[in-house]
């Protein structure tokens, strides 16, 4: 609970499990390996664009975040009340 990085390993786990859990169920579906193989194939090829486009939105929340913060204290003057 102590751990500030704990929600974003808690997002990195769970994205992974679920690119894990997609890429077994892919798998184990019933349709022939070429078609499964091909279908993995393309799903793993949006994956760069996607992060891409998700980081750069980040990126721009970030940077709008930070330029509406500064010079602000770090907490509010009403926190310790």
């Amino acid at each position: 609970m102590g751990d500030t990085n704990s929600g974003s390993r808690f997002g990195i786990g769970f994205l992974l499990g679920a690119a894990l859990g997609l890429a077994l169920a892919l798998l184990f579906a019933p349709k022939s390996g070429k078609e499964t193989t091909e279908l993995i194939k393309n799903k793993l090829s949006d994956i760069p664009e996607t992060v891409k486009e998700s980081t750069a939105d980040r990126k721009k929340v970030y940077a709008e975040t930070w330029k509406s913060r500064k010079g602000r204290p770090k907490v509010s003057p009403t926190y310790f009340e």
